[in-house]
């Protein structure tokens, strides 16, 4: 960070807020706030004088509130700028000046409480989102004690202990009477892989951070007792494994097993931890322990909501904020000139987390050099002569990608450099004014009359999405799942891009069944476009009912790209709804539709 504050192209926005970004890539516009410090950065030395005098002590967030500090202070070691700040919702010289200790200790006369936030108003290409993540919060786990015995820690109350900048200087002391513990016990998964928590992913570092805290412990006191309690150890990076081994050989011993609860011995001032052995024979047993710690897991900072709305991102079913392809395109986000850099995608340790940011700079710098920007040729495109301003495509688009105005007139323009493609609005209008390029209504209809041009008894007519119900039904055929060989799909962006009328058009040519597949709600590749497809369809079966036809005939089902094995099951299930279809049936929804007036196909 040192280094980034020197740069003389990197400007550093300290103490600041961003309140909104608009636009799209290569021409975002941010608001930052930066806030007050009530100390001046350039001139103040970072003497502490204001510090001394300071009356207001508070707990210390960056000691995970094991220490104190003082109204004023510097946020973390390390930070940059090396200069004081005054919070003011802490400090008594606010509302009204009660106080004043600090500015008359100041011999640099650095302290302004006269000083007001500063609206920024910035022009940008690309922004990189790195919020990161936070520490779970194990209080609710009510079986481990934690906040009801003094001497059951966080893994992040852990790591503050044993920093030499730490409250006790280095010292692993436990909190019930500052002795030092020789028997030390880790409990792995507090918050991941739990679906108590709503956390059932593993959160990546816990694992490993247990190995390096337990040769922590055993080099400073090699006679310490430490056991660790674990499900399985997840050591896949590299070197990871030796430092696993290493730790076993200096006598850390990994019990399988993860204990039911934690209990205080008050007479005996230990914790009892009582768990059933899983290696050796079975059994329940007890041990006693001096000082237990918690390996919590990360979830997702409640702040990425905001930004995710902002920034029209995704997000998938853990919180996290989805990737443009989390394999071919693990950095970009599904909007242009957003990327994503540590544990804002996903949780991941150091190396990972350079790792990423490092891609995301160089992407980022690749996407600023260039001056073009290439784009896929499936965007929207907007015929002025059919548009008539209402506004409808505006309001379908997650990329805001399409602007209008109705009370001036102002027909509807796509900003293709925004659009990602998904086709909701084409699907959306009402008539028939946008069209979704390489995915037409023509294309559509063309693919329907090929399937249901012969026996179209004999047919699924299947609409799936390209990134999740598409690659779901890829996978079932490459692990050589077997499914109904009668399954014929046309493929499109998203499920939002399949209008009512296309289905309407498949039951009047003849289709026993349709099936509409897409991602699932929460994890749609393009933000909430399939929450559009869901109330398109609700609409649909209610119209169906109307005129007679089973409602079971459309079918809608969510399957992600990893769902093979869904895919087999829904193709199955969908074979059965067929077969049951007679061809009167077919017939009579064939009369009932004849009269129905479709948005195409004319």
């Amino acid at each position: 960070m040192m280094d980034a504050g020197r740069h003389p192209n990197i400007e550093l926005l300290t103490y600041s807020d961003v309140e909104q970004i608009s636009g799209y890539v290569g021409n975002f516009k941010a608001r930052v706030r930066k806030r007050a410090r009530f100390v001046n950065e350039k001139e103040c030395t970072a003497c502490g004088d204001c510090v001394e005098v300071c009356p207001v002590v508070v707990r210390d967030g960056f000691e995970v509130g094991l220490a104190s500090r003082k109204a004023i202070s510097i946020p973390f070691p390390q930070a940059v700028p090396a200069a004081y700040l005054i919070r003011k919702d802490e400090c008594l010289g606010q509302n009204p000046i009660a106080c004043g200790k600090c500015a008359a200790a100041c011999e640099k006369k650095c302290i302004d409480f006269d000083m007001r936030d500063q609206i920024r108003e910035i022009e940008v290409g690309a922004v990189v989102v790195a919020t990161g993540a936070e520490v779970t919060d194990p209080t609710s786990l009510e079986e481990y004690g934690y906040r009801k015995y003094p001497n059951v820690i966080t893994s992040l109350e852990f790591e503050r202990l044993v920093s030499a900048g730490g409250p006790t200087g280095g010292a692993l002391v436990r909190f019930s009477d500052l002795a030092l513990p020789k028997r030390v016990a880790f409990i792995q998964c507090v918050g991941s892989r739990s679906p108590r928590t709503g956390h059932p992913y593993c959160s990546n570092i816990c694992c490993m951070n247990t190995v390096k805290d337990s040769l922590l412990i055993k080099e400073h006191d090699p006679d310490t007792e430490v056991d660790v309690f674990y499900m399985d150890i997840r050591a896949f990076g590299k070197g990871f494994e030796d430092l696993y081994q290493r730790s076993r050989g200096m006598g850390v011993r990994y019990l399988r097993g993860l204990p039911g609860g934690v209990r205080e011995d008050v007479e005996a001032g230990n914790l009892l931890l009582r768990w059933e052995n899983q290696e050796d024979g079975g059994g329940v047993e007890e041990r006693p322990y001096d000082l237990v710690v918690l390996a919590v897991g990360l979830e997702p900072r409640k702040e990425n909501e905001k930004i995710r709305a902002m920034l029209s991102l995704s997000k998938t079913s853990d919180g996290f904020f989805l990737e443009s392809h989390n394999k071919l395109d693990p950095v970009s986000a599904p909007t242009r000139g957003v990327l994503f850099a540590g544990c804002a995608e996903s949780p991941k340790d150091i190396r990972d987390s350079v790792t990423q940011a490092g891609a995301a700079a160089a992407r980022a710098l690749a996407l600023l050099g260039s001056g073009k920007i290439s784009i896929e040729a499936i965007t929207a495109r907007v015929d002025p002569d059919r548009c008539n301003a209402c506004g409808l495509c505006a309001a379908a688009c997650p990329y805001h990608a399409i602007t209008v105005d109705r009370e001036k007139g102002i027909k509807a323009k796509v900003i293709e450099a925004a659009c990602a493609g998904c086709g909701s609005c084409a699907a959306t209008c009402n008539h028939n004014a946008i069209t979704a390029r390489h995915f037409t209504d023509e294309q559509i209809l063309a693919q329907i009359d090929a399937i249901l041009g012969e026996d179209p008894l004999q047919n699924i007519l299947t609409f799936a999405c390209n990134w999740c119900s598409y690659a779901g039904g890829d996978f079932a055929g490459v692990s050589r799942m077997q499914y109904p060989p009668n399954a014929r799909l046309i493929r499109t962006m998203c499920s939002a891009r399949v209008r009512p009328d296309h289905i309407l058009y498949a039951f009047r040519k003849g289709a026993p069944v349709v099936l509409l597949s897409g991602c699932h709600i929460g994890d749609c590749h393009y933000i909430s476009a399939n929450h559009a497809t869901l109330d398109r369809v609700e609409r649909l079966w209610k119209r169906l009912e109307r005129k007679g036809i089973r409602k079971e005939r459309l079918v809608l089902e969510w399957i992600s790209a990893a769902e093979g094995k869904k895919f087999q099951e829904v193709m199955c299930r969908v074979e059965e709804i067929r077969r049951s279809v007679t061809p009167e049936e077919v017939d009579a929804t064939k009369g009932a539709l004849a009269g129905e007036k479709l948005k195409v196909g004319a």
